[in-house]
């Protein structure tokens, strides 16, 4: 029994029994981990405490960026929603001939119009008063269309050719004008003639006897302007790019930048009247950077086409000076005369202040450097597919002429604009002229004086308004020159000025006022 109890003893030893210095050291390893356990957390709290700081700070700024990038994508959309619109009006669009000219409206901040109605700019590649007149007897005041009401009594070839003018060659509509057709060659024998239509094909040197003049019908016959300036043996004619901003009072300018010159694919002599290409300019016709005699000015000395022929011309002892003045005085004679005509028509709108013009005048020039007139183009060709190289000349001509008529003004906004904008481009102060004249009692009493309509107590209101829209043509005109009103020289009226209308009167002496203040504005 004792061994037995003995026994239970140790086996509740080895149960129960720990030795004492054992258990010391277990309880100070809790006591202790306990320590560095509650150290361990304090950290880890800390250190998830200052992560979370750190990404709300992060998630605030990310949060920024996003909202002024979403902020940014809504101002785009705005200023997308605000850019300015064209709507073009032509036939067989899609082929690419007005690249050039959408290219130039996309860089002024415009984008096409899926509307007939919602534009700012309407290009018409043709004619479009009939078909569209009521869309166009009702436009906007920022609503602006490329073409005049009544231009066609320039651009029409028949017209033009057969009005008599000095600088165009003679010439008689058919069977109309025969009699004085037949008394014309009577009184001219050596003189050769070109038999015409409107379309400006099939043109070709015939002698009268070969013409039948009682059923040609539709058609012109004009004088041929023999002995042609000739360049590397070339004929040639001469574009002229010209805008009309203004009927009524009258303002034409013209793109001084350049002109386009295209020479006949064929030498001129020897001299063969069956074979059109000696000294018809077609579609297929001779650059001038493959004319021999431009070819340095042109591609290796960088000028433009214009001052490639003037360099050649002095070259030659010639003054390149006459050529260009007389193309000047051209489209101001037939401009002016056919002014009342297109202004009759214009009065069937409800606005004139809505149109402007862009025609190419097409000149030739003879051995003794005098100039003809041979057509004016409503739409001239624009398109540099054929002749890559004319691209720049087309996008500079395009883009001085959207300048100085407004359209490529402040693009980017509204075509709505505050009266505030419109003072901060022209105001009261930029038209105010005759400062001596307008300050005397005459003229502070009362407006019956001619010496007093143009003081600012005495303009009307459309007169101001033109004086406005043709400071802001000054500011804008960029490369371009104004034949109309004439350059000033002098500050006395010019001697056909009683042959201008009213209007014409009133605006030529607005511009000699600006010109005695500013000689700037005398060119």
């Amino acid at each position: 029994m004792a061994n037995a109890k003995k026994c239970e003893e140790n086996k509740s030893d080895k149960k129960e029994g720990i030795p004492k210095s054992i258990n010391s050291s277990f309880l100070q390893y809790i006591a202790s981990s306990e320590k560095y356990n509650i150290i361990s957390v304090l950290i880890v709290v800390i250190a998830i405490s200052i992560i979370f700081f750190i990404g709300v700070d992060e998630c605030k700024t990310c949060f920024e960026k996003l909202s002024a990038a979403t902020k940014d994508r809504k101002i785009a959309d705005v200023e997308i929603n605000n850019l300015k619109k064209y709507w073009v009006y032509g036939r067989n669009i899609e082929n690419g001939y007005l690249n050039n000219l959408l290219l130039i409206l996309e860089r002024v901040g415009y984008e096409s119009s899926k509307s007939t109605l919602d534009w700012d700019l309407l290009w018409a590649h043709d004619y479009p008063f009939q078909k569209l007149y009521s869309t166009l007897n009702n436009l906007k005041p920022h609503q602006k269309v490329n073409h005049f009401p009544g231009c066609g009594y320039i651009t029409n070839k028949v017209d033009l050719a057969t009005s008599n003018l000095k600088y165009i060659p003679r010439a008689f509509k058919l069977p109309d004008q025969k009699d004085a057709l037949l008394e014309f060659v009577v009184n001219n024998t050596s003189v050769q003639f070109v038999q015409k239509n409107n379309d400006h094909r099939h043109i070709k040197l015939k002698n009268i006897s070969n013409i039948n003049l009682d059923e040609a019908n539709g058609t012109f016959v004009q004088q041929y302007i023999d002995r042609p300036l000739l360049v590397s043996g070339y004929k040639f004619d001469i574009g002229i790019y010209t805008i009309i901003t203004s009927v009524d009072p009258l303002r034409v300018y013209i793109y001084n930048g350049d002109a386009l010159l295209r020479f006949c694919p064929l030498k001129y002599y020897p001299f063969d009247p069956q074979n059109i290409d000696k000294y018809v300019v077609g579609d297929d016709y001779l650059p001038t950077w493959q004319v021999p005699d431009l070819d340095y000015y042109y591609n290796t000395l960088g000028f433009g086409m214009k001052e490639s022929l003037n360099a050649y011309l002095r070259k030659k002892g010639k003054n390149p000076k006459i050529i260009w003045q007389q193309i000047e005085e051209a489209l101001k004679i037939v401009i002016l005369d056919k002014e009342p005509k297109i202004a009759d028509v214009v009065k069937k709108f409800t606005s004139k202040q809505n149109f402007f013009e862009m025609m190419r005048f097409d000149f030739v020039v003879d051995e003794d450097l005098r100039v003809y007139l041979m057509e004016a183009n409503m739409s001239p060709n624009l398109s540099s597919a054929h002749f890559p190289p004319n691209k720049l000349l087309f996008e500079q001509v395009i883009y001085n002429l959207l300048s100085i008529v407004g359209v490529a003004v402040r693009s980017s906004k509204n075509g709505l604009i505050g009266s505030e904008e419109r003072n901060m481009e022209s105001a009261d102060k930029n038209i105010a002229v005759y400062p001596d004249q307008c300050s005397t009692n005459l003229c502070r009493k009362s407006c019956h004086s001619e010496d007093c309509q143009l003081c600012k107590n005495c303009l009307t209101a459309e007169n101001r308004l033109d004086f406005l829209r043709a400071y802001n043509e000054h500011l804008n005109r960029g490369d371009c020159k104004r034949i109309f009103p004439p350059p000033i020289n002098t500050l006395e009226l010019p001697l056909d000025f009683e042959d201008y209308s009213p209007k014409n009167q009133i605006m030529y002496k607005w511009f000699l006022g600006k010109c005695a203040l500013d000689e700037h504005w005398c060119k």
